[in-house]
This record gives structure tokens, sequence and C-alpha cells, in this order.
């Protein structure tokens, strides 16, 4: 697959995921959930960007996670996307998004 159709397919798999669903909400939201709401799907998530050409910096603190994604092969100053958010997967989407919107 190539790299302009993995980037279509990674923008619209998180934008899905931010929409405000009413209930009940389609079947298939929750089985993306479901899925990108592990440490697997965070995996694919990362594994996605990575072939965008960026890296991942997660953290937990005691409020919750920051995730910023890098571009690869710079310093670690030059942050493209962050997130804050409680859980690491909706933290590192959260930062996916915003770097994919550059």
């Amino acid at each position: 697959m190539d790299l302009v159709r993995r980037r279509a397919l990674l923008i619209a798999a998180i934008g899905f995921m931010r929409i405000r669903w009413g209930d009940p909400r389609p079947p298939v939201v929750d089985a993306l959930t479901r899925w990108l709401d592990t440490w697997s799907g965070l995996g694919a998530i990362v594994t996605g960007m990575k072939a965008q050409g960026f890296n991942l910096e997660l953290r937990e603190f005691p409020s919750g996670w920051r995730a910023n994604f890098y571009p690869v092969g710079t310093a670690h100053s030059v942050v493209v996307g962050s997130g804050w958010q409680t859980t690491p997967w909706a933290a590192v989407r959260q930062a996916a998004w915003e770097s994919l919107q550059h």
C-alpha cells in the first residue's frame, strides 16, 4: 500500500473517532473504539505515523498522558503534534490528528 493511501486511511480512522456520535452509536464505531482504545490500536497508529515520517514520545503523568510527535531524524525540540488526555490512546490520537493536519 502506498504512503498516500495509508495516510488517507490513518486520517479517516482518527477523524472517525473525533465525531460526537449520538445514542445509539453505529456498531462500526463501537468496533473501531474497542480496537483503537487498546495498546495494539495505539501501536497501529504509531506504526502508521512512523511510516509518515514521525516519531512518538509518550509520557504518563499523575493526571493524564502527554503524546508528542516529532519529524523523524530531527531533534525532539520540533513538536509537530501534541496531545494531552486521560488515556494514552486518546492522547496519541489527538497528537496524530494535529500532526497530520500540517
